[in-house]
């Protein structure tokens, strides 16, 4: 007779500028993982707001509070740059690595591993828009959806999260329980578009993002 799940401790980095989605896509599937416990974290408590200021998350526990989790997600978004330039989080962050079962970062979360030293030597992924600049901080870019390196998993943009999620769910709980998860938060992604890859952009849509994503 097995017992209850063992308690995981899963950390989710919130800061101002965040994008919503890089956090809330993995807190939606591995809160439903049995024995993970999530805690959003950040320098103080309180809310944090997303570019332009028209959605806030909460913060609920401070950095110092949640020193060591077992698994560390790391959301991306315009914050994200500034966040890898901010050495209380940089330093949390590099801690909380050494640690840690799992250290992963969604789309450019991946700057903020990159600032800690965590990416150094190894292969990670992120958004296009920054994917350049991990070699900046010794890391390996590639251009994949997921990137697996030990312990620590990058994934690129925004929805890349939920399917870095996902695995982590068949990880630790096994394939049939993620592919419940799955089928409960009804992720069957059917795009009406097929716009979603980079290499395959022409050159006027590219420009057009990142004029968007310049903008304050």
């Amino acid at each position: 007779m097995s017992g209850a799940p063992a308690t995981r401790e899963v950390a989710i980095l919130l800061f101002d500028g965040v994008t919503p989605l890089d956090a809330v896509g993995p807190f939606e599937v591995l809160g439903r993982v049995p024995g993970c416990q999530i805690k959003c974290v950040g320098k103080q408590r309180g809310l944090v707001r997303t570019k332009g200021g028209s959605m806030a998350l909460h913060v609920d526990h401070t950095l110092a509070e949640v020193p060591a989790p077992d698994i560390l997600v790391v959301p991306g978004g315009q914050g994200a740059d500034p966040a890898a330039e901010d050495p209380v989080t940089v330093d949390w962050v590099r801690q909380a690595h050494a640690t840690s079962t799992w250290t992963t970062s969604v789309c450019t979360g991946a700057l903020i591993l990159a600032a800690a030293d965590v990416l150094r030597g190894l292969e990670a992924t992120t958004h296009w828009r920054a994917l350049e600049t991990l070699k900046d901080f010794g890391a390996m870019p590639v251009r994949r959806r997921m990137v697996k390196a030990g312990k620590v998993v990058t994934a690129a943009g925004v929805a890349a999260g939920i399917d870095m999620a996902l695995a982590f769910a068949a990880d630790l709980a096994g394939a049939e329980i993620a592919r419940a998860i799955q089928l409960g938060i009804e992720y069957d992604p059917d795009p009406p578009f097929d716009a979603g890859d980079y290499d395959r952009a022409p050159a006027g849509r590219i420009a057009m993002v990142r004029e968007t994503l310049a903008r304050p």
